[in-house]
Formats: C-alpha cells, structure tokens, sequence
C-alpha cells in the first residue's frame, strides 16, 4: 500500500506489512538490548560454549602445488636478454612490481607478452609469494594476475604489523555504540550507523584535517536523529544507500543528492541485515524473514519468506542466490530464478558475518570461527573452518582475492592472507568490543563499541 507524502516531504513511504490483526510493535530499545545479551554479547570467562572443531581436510605441501612447465622463449639470435631461459626471465620478473610486469612488459615484445600473459605465471609467482596452499577454492575463471597483485600489494601494506598504516580515530560524533558502517566511492566517504539512532557520513579525503571537515552531516531531516531505533545496517548500490534499523524501516538516501531521502519502507519486526543489488533489495529481519523488494519501482514489494525459525543475522545477494545464516544455526541458498529454496545446511553454531566473492564463501561465527563454503554448480559446501585466534564472535569480515580482515567482539582486528589456513599479518587490540570492517581502495575502516571509528589509510 502507498501512502501519500506528509506534510513538508518530498519522500515516500511504503507500509508492506501492514495488518489489521498484527500485535503492537514492542519497545525498540528493549528488544534491542535483549537480542545484543543474547546474540553478540562476549561469554563470560570460563563459560565459553565448547566450539566445533575446525574442519580440517589433508593439504599438499606449497611446493607441490607448483605445476611443473616447460617455457619456450624464442631468441632474438643475438646474445640479448631473450636469450636466457624462461625460468631466469621469470625469476628476474619477480623482483619488479606486479603491475609494471603485467602492463609494461608486454608491450615490449612478442616473447614477454606470451610469458607474462600466461595464468600459469601468475599462479606460481602467487605460491611462491604465500607459500602456502591458494586459493582455498579456484574458479574455471580465477583472476590469477589480479590475485597476485592484490597479494603482493596486502603483504607489502601490512608488512612488519603494519608499521607503515596512517592510523586515525573519528570521535565526538556518536555518542552511543557504532554497529554499522559502509565504505563509498572506493573508500572516499563513509557512513556509520550507531545505537544513538544517526547515520553520520564522513568525508575520508580529509583524513588529517580539523574532525569538522571530516565529519560532513547526520543523514535525515528529524530534528533528534536519523531512526527512532538503533541503526544496524547499511547497504549500498552506486549512489544509493539504505539504512536499516530497530524502528522496523529501512530509509533510502541519495548521495548523488547530498543524501536526501527518496523513500522509506515500513517492515514488520526490526531489520537486521541488508543487501542491495541492481535490481533487488533485500532485507533480513529480526521475525524470521528474508524480504524482497524491486528498488527500481516504489520500491515494489516481490516476495517475502519466512526461511529461518530464528532472527535472520546475515545476508548477501548476487545475479543468481540469497544467502541468510540465521540465529537457529542454518544458512539457508535461495535461488532466485527457480524461487524456490535451493539448500538448507545445519550448522554447529550461527553465522553473524559473510563475505562472498564467486566461488568462495567466507563467515564467521559466535565462537571465534572462519568457515569457508566452495559454490560448485549452485550447490554450496563446507570445505574448511578455521580457528584464526579470535576468543568469541566474529562480528566483522571482509576477504577478497588478496586480502581477509576479521573483527571480534574480542576486542581484536586481525589482519590475514586468505591462504590455507590463513595467516595472520596484524593484530590490534583496543578497549572495547568490535562490530564490523570495511575496506576498499587504501582505506581499511572498523566500527568500535567506544564510539569510534577505527581508519587506517594504506600505502597506494
């Protein structure tokens, strides 16, 4: 149902649930704060719950996994550079940047573009730089030049703890817990959305600069905040960004527009978890649904489903699936075209982070675990899970082809290559739990329950 504009507004809001029968909304607040005890609060010492152990299957040694080559480099007839074996001309490549030998050397001749265009190159410059088994699952089309350059670049950043990171810390703009952020324009702005019901967005080019220059507006017009309940979910599409909250709405912002607002849509229960596509936003709420709506229309509602017998935590979205791990231990593949569920996998604990790159699915766990699911043909499988030091949930998670950062209620960021297992590069410690990480471009930005924002800014 569309209900008019209010008086002043240039907006929309759409009620999709609106029922005649439905119970009164109970205090956001204090459903909030009971599902925080309940889901993300650390245990106490010496009442962990016993984990799962990891997952753990035989890996071949790195220099097994090598593949053995014959290179044919032809001469130039003189005595020359191209004279020498491929192997010696592969050898000296690795010592020049990555991105000079991918985009430089070809043009130099015939016989340099063929070797530096072969994947095989790439994979064994990868494997020599890791030693160590990668990736964890390999696609028919796995960018080997771009994941070793993004390795060589991650390994260099973070080199000796990450001595060489520009750090900052964003206060005095939040004056309640920060559970929510999101990075824009490959890192240049940033949003955070905070238990003091704001959405406060950051100009991070003026990192360095008086804090006013860096903190740019609270999103909304509401003379108090931007919800009337803890924001705890951000998500982007282009220049579009909707926020998720406790009030049981999701606000929608253009930031092409200085962040005005072009919508608002009016939910049942509170909106935990967001993803937004091209075509299709959706939402995971705290009543057990997994809810889709067309962004491009309205936003039209298309479907809503009840997948989980508990709050739905997690979500991601792509052209094919909707995954949700839930507080009920399940995560559960939607396939969009059939629209039906495609599988339902049981799991030992609940997943509060997911981070996916085709064919690998990344998440973490309330006990301080890292599991990996392979995607083989739309089926998904746990292949692996990983013990990477944290000692409760793991409430932050961002991997690529390169680079894995993991945050915790622990009060720890860790900083890892996503290599089998992963290996820890960086630790930082802080006083208070975290809730989130996000990283694009040179910055890296984590979400503190001390009211802050945690930025590192990373050699170009």
């Amino acid at each position: 149902m569309e209900l008019p504009p209010g008086p002043g507004s240039d907006f929309q809001t759409w009620d999709y649930d609106s029922d005649s029968e439905a119970e009164p909304y109970p205090d956001p607040d204090a459903q909030a704060e009971a599902y925080v005890a309940r889901v993300v609060t650390p245990p106490k010492p010496g009442l962990e719950p016993p984990r799962a152990p990891p997952l753990l299957v035989p890996t071949a040694s790195p220099g097994a996994l090598e593949p053995r080559v014959t290179y044919t480099v032809s001469a130039l007839g003189a005595p020359g550079l191209l004279s020498l074996p491929a192997e010696l001309l592969l050898k000296i490549c690795a010592y020049l940047d990555a991105r000079f030998v991918l985009q430089v050397l070809p043009r130099v001749c015939h016989a340099l573009r063929d070797l530096v265009c072969d994947r095989v190159t790439w994979r064994l410059r990868a494997l020599r730089r890791v030693r160590a088994p990668y990736p964890l699952v390999e696609g028919d089309d796995f960018d080997w030049p771009a994941a070793c350059i993004e390795l060589e670049q991650h390994l260099a950043r973070w080199a000796d703890n990450g001595h060489r990171a520009e750090y900052f810390c964003l206060t005095d703009a939040h004056f309640a817990c920060i559970d929510s952020l999101l990075l824009l324009q490959d890192g240049a702005l940033c949003l955070s959305g905070s238990r003091d019901r704001n959405v406060n967005l950051w100009d991070l080019r003026q990192l360095g600069s008086e804090p006013s220059q860096v903190l740019v507006k609270t999103l909304g017009t509401q003379p108090s905040s931007t919800h009337k309940g803890w924001v705890w979910s951000l998500a982007a599409q282009d220049h579009h960004v909707c926020s998720g909250s406790w009030d049981s709405t999701v606000k929608l912002w253009d930031m092409a527009s200085d962040g005005q607002q072009f919508g608002e849509i009016k939910c049942r229960a509170p909106v935990l978890c967001l993803s937004y596509q091209p075509d299709i936003l959706v939402t995971g709420t705290y009543d057990k649904k997994v809810t889709v709506y067309d962004p491009r229309a309205g936003p039209t509602l298309l479907k809503s489903r009840q997948l989980h017998s508990s709050a739905v935590l997690a979500l991601l979205a792509d052209d094919r699936h909707i995954i949700s791990g839930g507080e009920d231990h399940t995560l559960v593949v939607f396939d969009r075209r059939a629209n039906s569920v495609l599988q339902r996998l049981q799991l030992d604990s609940y997943l509060l982070s997911m981070s996916y790159q085709k064919p690998q699915l990344w998440a973490g766990d309330n006990h301080g675990l890292l599991h990996v699911f392979s995607n083989h043909h739309g089926c998904f499988q746990l292949i692996r899970s990983f013990d990477v030091g944290h000692r409760s949930h793991i409430t932050g998670l961002k991997h690529s082809l390169g680079t894995l950062y993991t945050t915790s209620t622990d009060k720890t960021i860790r900083v890892h290559v996503p290599t089998d297992p992963p290996r820890t590069l960086c630790i930082r410690n802080y006083d208070d739990v975290l809730s989130g990480i996000c990283a694009e471009g040179n910055l890296v930005v984590a979400a503190s329950g001390s009211l802050s924002l945690e930025v590192w800014r990373l050699q170009a």
